[in-house]
């Protein structure tokens, strides 16, 4: 079966921007964990940002105008737009980090070869490094702020994530709240989701043996049959069968 154009765009340039993904990742990293790093690379590290979210709004450009149905596609893509059109609205790094996650996101659950335990391992490690940055961004400079090191962000993602909160570190600011809500709620989405693909995984195995199990009975109960097929058939053999006559000895009269 033929692909469609839009099939062979996703399929070629499913790699090129998931390099695109890694690299941004970087240049979103360096400024906030080398708070001292200089004029000259925060801004290489701001161009390659704009630059990564660029080609993720391409994508979704080239790929509605190859789509056969546009309106549908759309209306099935509906979370694409508003993370190309986010960063436009308020060109902030908060912005484009939470647009290039959904695009990259959107882009990976469209690659079949990405099994769910692997996109789901991805997804927490990814949450995990975005948001302790995030909010290790907007709670360093704070005056009321104890979220001051990487150490701190991390722990405290963790415990957010897990929806344990300890409350030993937690955001101040407004954006840090809100930061601490969207990583609850999806802690709590991505645990229901390997929650539910844990049991998936016991129900299919334990169908699996039953599945297993029903066969070997039928094949035994098979087996059963025709062994007493064979002795019926034995039996009315014998009974058909002329008795031998003993064979007389000739002798003397």
């Amino acid at each position: 079966m033929e692909l469609s154009a839009q099939a062979r765009w996703e399929l070629r340039t499913q790699r090129p921007l998931l390099v695109l993904a890694v690299l941004f990742a970087v240049a979103y990293a360096v400024p906030i964990v080398n708070s001292t790093a200089s004029r000259r690379v925060t801004l290489a590290c701001t161009v390659v940002e704009w630059v990564v979210w660029g080609a993720f709004a391409v994508d979704y450009i080239v790929r509605l105008t190859l789509a056969r149905r546009r309106w549908e596609f759309v209306r099935t893509h509906w979370l694409d737009l508003p993370a190309v059109v986010l960063p436009l609205l308020q060109p902030l790094r908060l912005l484009r980090l939470v647009a290039t996650l959904m695009l990259v996101g959107r882009r990976a659950r469209m690659a079949s070869q990405i099994r769910l335990t692997t996109y789901v391992a991805g997804a927490v490690v990814g949450l995990l490094m975005f948001g302790s940055l995030a909010v290790l961004s907007v709670e360093r400079d704070s005056p009321n702020g104890n979220i001051r090191t990487l150490g701190d962000a991390v722990w405290w993602s963790f415990t957010t994530m897990t929806t344990v909160g300890y409350g030993d570190h937690a955001p101040t600011t407004g954006l840090g709240r809100m930061l601490a809500v969207g990583l609850m709620l999806a802690g709590i989405a991505l645990l229901g989701v390997v929650t539910a693909n844990i049991a998936a995984w016991f129900i299919a195995r334990f169908e699996k043996d039953d599945v297993e199990e029903r066969r070997q009975t039928e094949a035994i109960a098979a087996l059963t049959e025709e062994v007493r097929a064979l002795r019926a058939e034995v039996a009315a053999l014998s009974r058909t069968m002329p008795v031998p006559t003993a064979a007389v000895e000739d002798g003397p009269h």
